[in-house]
């Protein structure tokens, strides 16, 4: 496989056919747009503002709440995780389900003074999706309460337990790794020096339920941009569902799963389906352009340092 992708062929073949769905969906979205129009070119704008601020610092919390799962060793950079978190969340909008974090793995390794092996990475993610679905325990709690249906409540419950569970597992992986008879394999050894502290993985939740919160409360503030629901256990539940749909081990794009299910519970809460389309595909935009800001920024940042870099390297000029 590392043979195959390091192919230009087939790199050129890739970069091509992943350019060509971005180009499809682009032409679709823009022609279903132009037709029934766009739901934010109606939004209040400082609303608007507010939730794509809030989207902002929500990357930010993400990536400090992921950088406390590393060891001292292996720890990378805020910026390297909130660019890879960024990176991913784009490329989202047409890769397959699960394959974003094989994203963020890259992103990570191809930031400048990143020193993190693949392993570290691959624990920190799966404990990175377990403390997401720990903190989404308390907020798909609340949205079981408020549902409207006992099939909707249902399936918050099962978020909820999930979450609970997940927290669980994330507490005992320290002492799992310890256990002699784990040790006695080479993984086990491994595992035992770069996994996390407890103490560690609970600043880790504070960070990732803070992110978490703020991205429901942009949810929220986009609710009134649109003058909808103005109901905080409806953003709630939005995003519990949204959130939990990306947690599928096989869908057809994250993205766009996301707000299929998004759109889907909006509809179950009694929101007009127009409306709960527009709705999440109005949100979807939000979070995809926000992890493109992140992007962007952060890359500007370090082709700025480079060229200061570069420029502090050459000789002064002879006088």
């Amino acid at each position: 496989m590392r043979r195959l992708l390091s192919n230009k062929k087939v790199q050129v073949i890739a970069n091509g056919g992943f350019a060509l769905v971005v180009l499809v969906v682009a032409i679709v979205g823009g022609r279903h747009f132009a037709h029934s129009g766009f739901a934010l070119s109606h939004a209040d704008p400082l609303l608007l503002a507010g939730a794509v601020l809030l989207f902002l610092v929500a990357y930010a919390f993400k990536a400090w709440g992921w950088q406390r799962l590393f060891t001292d060793e292996d720890r990378p950079q805020a910026s390297a995780l909130a660019f890879a978190g960024g990176a991913a969340c784009v490329g989202g909008v047409a890769l397959p389900g699960r394959l974003d974090d094989a994203l963020r793995v890259a992103c990570v390794k191809r930031f400048p003074g990143v020193r993190t092996s693949i392993g570290a990475l691959a624990l920190s993610l799966l404990v990175l999706g377990m403390l997401d679905n720990a903190a989404l325990a308390p907020m798909s709690a609340v949205a079981a309460v408020h549902a409207s249906s006992w099939t909707v409540r249902l399936g918050f419950g099962v978020v909820a337990l999930a979450g609970v569970l997940a927290a669980a597992f994330v507490a005992s992986l320290p002492r799992l790794a310890g256990v002699a008879f784990v040790q006695r394999f080479r993984l086990g050894r491994w595992l035992a020096t770069h996994t996390h502290c407890n103490r560690r993985a609970a600043a880790a939740l504070v960070f990732i339920s803070v992110s978490w919160a703020l991205r429901a409360t942009a949810v929220f503030l986009l609710l009134d941009a649109l003058s909808m629901n103005r109901s905080f256990p409806l953003a709630l539940a939005f995003l519990c569902a949204s959130a939990a749909s990306a947690a599928l081990p096989i869908a057809p794009a994250g993205a766009a799963t996301q707000a299929g299910a998004g759109s889907a519970i909006l509809i179950a809460s009694g929101v007009h389906a127009g409306d709960a389309i527009a709705f999440s595909v109005a949100a979807q935009v939000l979070v995809v352009g926000t992890g493109a800001v992140v992007v962007l920024l952060l890359a500007g940042w370090q082709l700025a340092r480079r060229a200061r870099f570069v420029s502090a390297l050459r000789p002064l000029p002879a006088r």
